[in-house]
């Protein structure tokens, strides 16, 4: 078993677009519920956290992998020793309370600096970020529960570092989630008595803290059907007394776990509720209003397995840079015919470098999609929040973004880190390295929080055709003026052309479709990936040629940091060559969809 750390960071990417291209330096830090934090504190944490991921996390990563979890007959999942190890320096270190507000004594980072910090978690240990979802639960309760359960439970989650997840999978329901049959029978005020079982709870039992917070999926007697008859409940471990301390076991018990081929250590728990004993739970906010209610978390949830897919990209292209950087193999190509030609490093090699730019380029575009979306998130939260009027046209360009995130960077970081293997060729298919173990940790991110479908439908009946394509105009408005302003003057002349190219392809793009679910909603269901993954690379291309132009302008300023500017540049180049013209191809087969696959007969498949 290696015990080398795998990881390879690129903060100095993160900070170019937090500093250098958003400049939440003005934008965000020193202002709201940011006031306290300026750019040099933010980027001192970041920097702290980037320790924590190499020391501590990094280091179990192949351990979490190799070590299976074990399951005792009371219902605890036992994690391996490395795991809690590396969870108990995370929280040692106070690093789960960066974003968390001052009011709650936390650090109070914007979401920008917050998410980049979360690439660094990811990044370096997988399964570690997931057993970080009691601050997320913190955080909801804060915002939607009672002044009492506030009290109860928020502050006392984040100082005694308790776990959480959200519960909402049933094993006949799967995705649809208003398919649940999971009872909650009132007893009393907010008290409910909950009885069911759910499946693929992510970390619904570990043994690294003293209780885990759930928040549950389930419908009251009597209730309507489908989502709109959920409530959200809050079902402690261990019983939460109304002053703090903790009572007797809760009859939440997992009772199977999960037997998976990547974040093995992450444990995938069947979850059984009031089976034997009773199992209590809290009315959240005392409303009924779960699916609104957990949408705050698998919002949160949508987004980090975004970064998560980034994050292992990242690190998947540098430790093959890095391979390709010392491996010695063949002649020049230039010297093929030549027998005596002296043996070069791969990254002499045409296709070597074909292959490490394409991961660069879509590593580092990932990360600027990322970021720009944190950063609108960041301006939500500065006019009063999710759900306030005076956000409400930046709250809906972030929803808009979220399956984007969500659903291109889960799908394009699992083909693209099978190029990163690809690097070293017969040795990246050994557990020498971590390629292989990148690609199975990474498949799950394109399945749950919401398959890529799901995302896509979300994006074109949710996002876009919700507000008539309004939120999607803006969006491509800000594209057209880059496409036509001056960026990066003459040097990106061709590259705001392609932009334009690829910006004609996605408006005939959407006016096909719109002529397509005309006739049937069967096109959504044929072409919705294509869109989805279209529309991500024409923001991403948008975006590196922004980044591209900064770079141009820093370059003539901090000459000494000339090769990172110039590989900004050439991510931008070689997006605009290689990725927009796929988007001509995509605008013909959206114009060309065709049912004739609905007719086909089973028997034929």
């Amino acid at each position: 078993m290696s015990t080398a750390p795998h990881y390879k960071d690129n903060l100095r990417d993160s900070f170019f677009n937090l500093f250098e291209f958003l400049d939440v330096g003005r934008t965000s830090l020193g202002k709201g519920p940011f006031a306290q934090l300026d750019a040099d504190t933010a980027k001192e944490m970041l920097l702290q956290l980037r320790k924590v991921a190499h020391n501590d996390l990094a280091p179990s990563f192949v351990e979490g992998d190799r070590t299976p979890l074990r399951l005792d007959p009371e219902g605890t999942v036992h994690l391996p020793e490395g795991i809690k190890k590396s969870l108990q320096a995370y929280f040692e270190a106070g690093m789960h309370l960066l974003d968390i507000p001052t009011h709650l004594d936390g650090m109070g980072a914007p979401p920008s600096v917050a998410w980049a910090g979360f690439e660094l978690i990811a990044g370096s240990n997988p399964v570690c970020a997931f057993y970080l979802l009691g601050t997320t639960i913190a955080r909801v309760i804060d915002r939607l529960g009672t002044p009492a359960q506030k009290a109860r439970f928020a502050k006392r989650i984040l100082e005694r570092t308790w776990g959480g997840c959200m519960v909402l999978t049933e094993p006949d329901a799967g995705s649809d989630v208003g398919a649940g049959r999971t009872k909650a029978k009132h007893v009393k005020d907010d008290l409910y008595e909950i009885e069911g079982v759910k499946r693929f709870i992510t970390n619904g039992d570990f043994d690294c803290t003293e209780n885990i917070i759930h928040l549950v999926l389930a419908r009251p007697e009597g209730a309507a059907s489908g989502t709109k008859g959920l409530s959200m409940f809050i079902v402690p471990k261990f019983w939460v007394n109304e002053d703090g301390s903790l009572g007797e076991r809760n009859g939440a018990v997992c009772t199977n776990i999960e037997h998976k081929m990547g974040i093995k250590a992450s444990a995938t728990c069947e979850m059984t509720f009031g089976d034997g004993k009773p199992c209590k739970g809290l009315l959240v906010g005392n409303v009924h209003d779960g699916i609104r209610q957990m949408f705050a978390v698998i919002e949160q949830a949508r987004m980090a397995v975004g970064m998560k897919s980034m994050a292992t990209l990242s690190t998947g292209y540098l430790n093959a840079l890095a391979y390709a950087k010392e491996r010695v193999q063949g002649a020049d190509l230039a010297e093929a015919t030549n027998k005596s030609a002296p043996r070069v490093r791969i990254t002499a090699h045409p296709d070597v470098r074909r292959m490490l730019m394409l991961q660069k380029s879509h590593a580092e575009g990932m990360r600027a999609l990322a970021l720009f979306t944190a950063s609108i998130q960041d301006q939500v939260e500065l006019l009063g929040g999710h759900g306030n009027e005076a956000a409400a046209e930046l709250d809906r360009l972030n929803d808009l973004l979220l399956p984007l995130v969500k659903g291109y960077c889960s799908e394009k970081a699992y083909e693209l880190l099978g190029v990163s293997l690809q690097c070293y060729g017969g040795s990246g298919y050994l557990q020498d390295y971590p390629a292989e173990q990148y690609i199975r940790d990474q498949k799950i991110d394109s399945l749950y929080e919401g398959t890529t479908h799901i995302q896509s439908l979300d994006l074109i009946f949710r996002k876009v055709a919700r507000d008539g394509g309004q939120t999607l105009q803006g969006l491509l408005g800000r594209v057209r003026e880059t496409a036509e302003g001056g960026e990066g003057g003459d040097a990106l002349a061709a590259e705001r052309e392609a932009l334009g190219r690829a910006l004609a392809n996605v408006e005939g793009i959407y006016g096909a479709l719109m002529g397509k679910v005309g006739e049937s909603l069967y096109h959504a269901g044929f072409q919705g990936n294509r869109i989805l993954m279209a529309t991500a690379e024409l923001v991403v291309g948008w975006l590196l040629i922004r980044h591209a132009a900064v770079a141009l302008a820093r370059k003539a300023e901090n000459p000494g940091d000339g090769a990172f500017y110039d590989g900004k540049v050439a991510s931008a180049r070689f997006f605009a060559k290689n990725v927009f013209p796929g988007l001509t191809l995509t605008r013909k087969l959206v114009e060309q969809s065709s049912l004739e696959l609905m007719d086909l007969a089973e028997e034929s498949f």
